[in-house]
């Protein structure tokens, strides 16, 4: 039997614990109470389902409101309504693109990075305290194969009968 038939078979024997796993994660950090935490720990009082779009406006930015709603997976409308939301609130400006002036792009607001950066230092604090027990190596390699992961769903092509893991 060929090294590449044994390979294939691993990997089907293993890929349900796998897609588990994914599924746990994604459902875990598309909990309301974690987000409601993260804000909670960062000391801003920010509408819950904006918080996601800022984080990804100043990790992104600028970004077009179409490429924002496919990242968060929701309706181009529904998005724009919550920029809109989030440019009231000074925390976001939007401008027209320099590569099409027909996009309007959303950009991160000094008042805004303030926001976020109050965020980076919540989600460290909790990330020091989930992976306190953890090895230094233990911690090394998941952050290196969660990369290789995410690089590998991105660049991967879909076949159309093939949308989910």
């Amino acid at each position: 039997m060929s090294t590449n038939k044994v390979q294939n078979a691993h990997i089907s024997a293993c890929l349900p614990e796998l897609h588990r796993s994914l599924i746990d994660l994604v459902g875990i950090m598309n909990e309301p109470e974690r987000d409601a935490a993260m804000l909670e720990a960062a000391g801003l009082s920010l509408e819950r389902a904006l918080f996601p779009l800022i984080v990804l406006i100043e990790r992104l930015g600028p970004i077009g409101v179409v490429e924002l709603a496919g990242r968060v997976g929701r309706d181009y409308t529904t998005v724009s309504r919550q920029v809109a939301r989030l440019e009231e609130l000074g925390l976001v400006s939007r401008r027209a693109s320099a590569a099409d002036k027909r996009v309007r792009e959303a950009v991160i607001t000094p008042q805004g990075k303030l926001a976020t950066d109050a965020v980076d230092a919540a989600r460290e604090r909790m990330a020091l305290a989930l992976f306190s027990d953890w090895s230094r190596g233990d911690f090394d390699e998941l952050v290196r194969l969660m990369r290789m992961l995410a690089d590998g769903m991105r660049l991967a092509p879909l076949e159309p009968h093939q949308r989910g893991v």
